[in-house]
C-alpha cells in the first residue's frame, strides 16, 4: 500500500515534535554542557526536519498522486491474514508480557508470525524458542532490560 509523502510527513513532524517537548522535562547534569536530553533532541529534530521535506514533497504532488494506492498484496487473504496476525502479536504482548512473560509471550508470538509466513510449524516452534533465548539472553543480560517473567518468576536466572 503505497500513501502520499505527506501522510508520513505529519506523522514524523508529529513525532518529532512529541518528543521534543518530552525531551525538555529531562532533569540537567550539574557541571556539564550536555545532559540526557541531547541525543533524543537531535534525532526528534531530524525526525521533524525529514517530516516537513515529505510532507512539502506530498503536498505539491498530491494532484498526481493519489493520497493512497492499494498494492496487489491487499488482495491477498494470505498476507491479509499475515497482517492481521502481526497486529494481534502487538496486542497480544502489551496485553498478556506481564502475567505470561517475555520468554513464553515471544516464543508464542514468533511461532505464530513464522507459521502465518508459511515456515512449517515445527521449525516454526524450534526457530521462535531459540530466537526468543538469544532474544532474551541479549537483553536481560547483556543490556540489562528489565524483562517480564511472568508465571516463570519462580525460574528467574
Amino acid at each position: 500500500m503505497k500513501l502520499n509523502d505527506a501522510v508520513f510527513g505529519v506523522l514524523l513532524l508529529a513525532l518529532g515534535a512529541t518528543i521534543l517537548f518530552v525531551v525538555q522535562a529531562f532533569p540537567k547534569i550539574p557541571g556539564q554542557q550536555v545532559g540526557p536530553a541531547l541525543f533524543p533532541g537531535l534525532i526528534a529534530a531530524g525526525l521533524c526536519v525529514g517530516g516537513l521535506i515529505l510532507l512539502v514533497r506530498g503536498w505539491r504532488e498530491r494532484a498526481s498522486v493519489p493520497w493512497l494506492v492499494p498494492q496487489d498484496w491487499t488482495r491477498s487473504p494470505r498476507h491479509l491474514l499475515a497482517l492481521a496476525v502481526l497486529i494481534g502479536a502487538i496486542v497480544f504482548y502489551m496485553l498478556l508480557s506481564q502475567k505470561l512473560g517475555f520468554l513464553l509471550s515471544s516464543a508464542i508470538i514468533l511461532s505464530a508470525l513464522f507459521y502465518v509466513l508459511q515456515v512449517p510449524l515445527g521449525r516454526s516452534v524450534g526457530v521462535a524458542v531459540l530466537a526468543t533465548l538469544v532474544i532474551h539472553f541479549a537483553f536481560y543480560k547483556l543490556l540489562r532490560v528489565p524483562l517480564p517473567w511472568g508465571v516463570l518468576q519462580g525460574y528467574a536466572w
